[in-house]
């Protein structure tokens, strides 16, 4: 049985589950979210909490129980409290900056980088270095940090380039001089 698979789901009093056979839409403060899940999940919706069981038991419902069970957590968080994830660029003449919804990059390449978010993705700069990309999805907002981490990743050498927040970067020792 998965361990993490077998935890109850507490649904917060400000959120609202729908179930219909194996589609789960889930509302709430910050938006609305709907997925379809596979046939052997069974959800259960008791008072306050959601409880997923499997129909089956088989090989495949079993790696289903778990998977099934972190993204119904992750629909029922992303509507109440929300997802962020934080970058942060170094490097010297490595800016960003905000046109409107769009995210600008100057990340030393010869023209700027326009990164364009999904409609329920926002993106916030502050001081020039610092991204914060937040929304109610964590797989669409997970998506699009590491969309602009990959314009200018981290290089090992002087470390320069686009990092999550408190990544660390393996750094390389650089070419020595010939001996004489």
């Amino acid at each position: 049985m998965s361990r993490i698979g077998k935890k109850i789901i507490s649904v917060p009093s400000n959120v609202e589950v729908k179930i219909q056979e194996n589609k789960i839409t889930v509302k709430g403060p910050r938006g609305e979210l709907s997925k379809e899940f596979h046939e052997y999940m069974e959800i259960m919706q008791e008072k306050e909490s959601l409880i997923v069981k499997r129909k089956v038991d088989s090989k495949k419902a079993n790696q289903l129980h778990g998977l099934t069970r972190s993204l119904l957590y992750n629909m029922v968080h992303g509507v109440s409290e929300g997802f962020n994830k934080q970058l942060e660029i170094q490097g010297v003449g490595y800016r960003s900056q905000m046109d409107g919804s769009n995210l600008i990059l100057n990340v030393g390449y010869s023209h700027p980088i326009k990164i364009e978010p999904p409609r329920d993705i926002q993106i916030k700069v502050n001081n020039n270095t610092e991204i914060t990309v937040s929304g109610i999805d964590k797989e669409a907002v997970g998506h699009i940090a590491s969309k602009i981490r990959s314009v200018r990743k981290p290089e090992p050498y002087k470390g320069k380039g686009i990092r999550y927040k408190n990544e660390y970067v393996i750094r390389k020792v650089g070419k020595a001089g010939k001996g004489k």
